[in-house]
């Protein structure tokens, strides 16, 4: 073991920074309007904003005339125009107008960080690390959030901890306990473990109250008594920065994190129900499969707004219990959250 990873490991896994060289999203497409939008990446301030032409831009949230927000402030002629005093920047972060510069004075000479930022699948990802290797990293994909066989529900939260606290949440299944009837699984079983240096990956044999098989099946979805218990298998995974599951063939689900600090973690949670096991589906006109994909989208959303509700309670007092007394150590059975931890501290150690 060489000296950094000694030194890495006897680090708190609770004040462990994020390997930067990934991508995080940061908001949905829908979220950002006409206005620049601050939002916030592991304490770097960012403002996203669109031109004149539609297309994104990111910048450090900063002026680097008085240190205000530019994302106080609006777009004009595809320069980002602070709302204190009227300076410009372009896509590059550089000084282009200062709308009182005198005939004899040069513009300054002063330049803002831009980052790498792409829409796709619905959201905006931004990436913070090396510039040059965005073009190496891919983003998670969500092929499900267009494809007409599946209807997506989803809702964004604030956690109140640090990140670490909501994976571990995401990758032990046994916490099931805590849901009762939101519950989509029952008597989970982690029966191995892969992983290696960019995921872990957890295989449960689990029992599923769901099967999409039949027209009328997404109903169990709202009906109790339509649930009947049969085996699934129950795969998660933590693919870094970001987490996957299944449930059998009908359901996935994904959580994207954007860490906030060392206390706060803001994710989106993305709940997909497959239709693939109707097989005459193809045959459909397209327009009437886009409309049944657009009149059931956020059908489940109210299901994933009272399990976050459920889960963040827990995360937070993890948190807090945490703050007041870190010297406490948790007695930890589910060996998948021992792999989360040791994947956390080797994204770190490659980010440095």
């Amino acid at each position: 073991m060489n000296a950094l990873s000694s030194i890495n490991n006897n680090r708190d896994i609770r004040k462990l920074g994020i390997n930067l060289n990934h991508w995080y999203v940061v908001t949905q497409i829908s979220e950002l309007k006409n206005q620049p939008l601050g939002v916030t990446l592991w304490n770097q301030p960012i403002v996203i904003y669109r031109d004149n032409t539609g297309k994104i831009h990111a910048l450090e949230d900063r002026c680097p005339h008085r240190q205000v927000k530019l994302s106080h402030g609006t777009v004009i002629n595809n320069h980002l125009e602070c709302a204190y005093h009227g300076w410009r920047f372009n896509a590059a972060g550089e000084c282009a107008e200062v709308p009182y510069l005198a005939a004899n004075q040069k513009l300054p000479n002063c330049k803002i960080r831009k980052y790498p930022v792409i829409e796709k699948d619905g959201f905006i990802w931004i990436f913070p690390g090396d510039e040059t290797l965005s073009n190496i990293v891919s983003p998670l994909a969500l092929p499900e959030w267009e494809h007409l066989n599946y209807i997506v529900s989803y809702t964004g939260f604030e956690c109140p901890s640090h990140y670490s606290f909501l994976i571990e949440n995401l990758m032990d299944m046994y916490h099931g306990h805590l849901h009762k009837d939101l519950q989509a699984w029952a008597n989970p079983v982690l029966q191995y473990i892969d992983e290696d240096e960019n995921k872990v990956h957890a295989h449960y044999q689990a029992q599923s109250y769901y099967r999409i098989n039949r027209e009328w099946a997404v109903l169990q979805l709202f009906i109790p008594a339509l649930r009947q218990l049969h085996p699934e298998p129950l795969d998660v995974s933590y693919i870094y920065p970001h987490w996957v599951a299944t449930l059998g063939n009908d359901f996935k689900i994904c959580c994207l994190f954007c860490p906030v600090s060392e206390i706060k973690t803001r994710a989106y949670l993305i709940h997909f129900t497959s239709l693939n096991a109707f097989d005459k589906l193809h045959i459909l006109p397209v327009w009437f499969r886009r409309f049944v994909k657009n009149i059931s989208f956020n059908a489940a959303k109210g299901l994933l707004n009272n399990l976050v509700r459920q889960d963040l309670v827990m995360i937070e007092e993890e948190q807090q219990a945490y703050l007041q007394h870190p010297e406490r150590k948790n007695y930890e059975l589910n060996k998948a959250l021992v792999s989360v931890q040791k994947l956390i501290k080797t994204q770190v150690e490659k980010s440095i």
